[in-house]
């Protein structure tokens, strides 16, 4: 299952499928995800802009990024996606064995979205019959299915070793930027700081240098305003910004509101 804040899969191939509804939510992209999309469409959101996937369609998300979600099953029919999760240390074997190494910095979006390939196809359908392996005498097959991805996606892309085998981790960047880009991912204070390259004592330290308040207090202030904005200025219902701009609960939300600005968000 996919968490509210984290892609967290129990196994390396991690299988998405449900009925009727549409399913929305937030998480962080720990490792380099390579997915198919079956049925259904798939709308992911970072600070930047928006990715939509439909059927048919291929695409690999990048490593440390945060990422809004929206899955759309089809009229009377599922959403079904599949993806493989390549993580750091078959990477890293993997470039030991080959030789590969990332040779410049590839600036590109959280989620690329990778032209439709023959190979792509039968590897994913190939995949299938793995959906019920989990037990852990079939881990040296599933390092097999990891190994053969990497081999496909490096002959359809081979601009992608730049990518893949970039084992460096976020270096120290503007933290006053990255938080008015991030500030509605509902995470915890930690990964804000792992993805500004800073401890989480640095993190606080810094943090109240720059905005003279500490991050859960600026954090709470900030999507108030935003959602103070949304609701007066664009219209939108306080059920429609409330997951948005990062509050756990409607209630929570409100009861937050009223006590900033004197007024239910019900009224405004």
């Amino acid at each position: 299952m996919l968490t509210k804040n984290q892609i967290s899969p129990q196994s390396e191939i991690h299988y998405s499928c449900y009925y009727t509804r549409s399913r929305g939510g937030e998480q962080f992209i720990p490792e380099h995800a390579f997915s198919y999309q079956i049925s259904g469409n798939l709308t992911l959101t970072d600070a930047n802009k928006e990715y939509t996937s439909g059927p048919g369609d291929f695409r690999l998300s990048r490593r440390n990024h945060l990422v809004k979600f929206l899955k759309q099953p089809p009229p009377g029919g599922e959403f079904k996606s599949v993806s493989v999760f390549l993580d750091q240390t078959t990477l890293r074997n993997f470039s030991i064995e080959y030789g590969y190494r990332a040779e410049k910095n590839h600036e590109s979006d959280s989620i690329i979205s990778l032209k439709p390939n023959p190979l792509y196809k039968s590897y994913m359908e190939s995949l299938l019959p793995y959906e019920q392996i989990q037990q852990p005498g079939d881990k040296n097959l599933l390092s097999l299915k990891l190994r053969e991805a990497i081999l496909i996606l490096l002959q359809a892309n081979p601009e992608l070793k730049d990518v893949l085998f970039d084992f460096s981790e976020p270096g120290k960047i503007d933290l006053e930027g990255f938080m008015n880009k991030n500030f509605h991912f509902n995470v915890q204070l930690k990964r804000f700081a792992y993805l500004t390259g800073r401890s989480l004592a640095t993190f606080k330290r810094d943090f109240e240098k720059i905005f003279h308040l500490t991050p859960s207090r600026w954090l709470q202030h900030r999507r108030l305003q935003e959602a103070h904005y949304q609701i007066k200025e664009e219209g939108k219902a306080p059920s429609e910004v409330y997951l948005e701009l990062g509050f756990e609960d409607l209630s929570h939300f409100s009861f937050a509101f009223k006590k900033a600005f004197g007024v239910a968000p019900s009224r405004i």
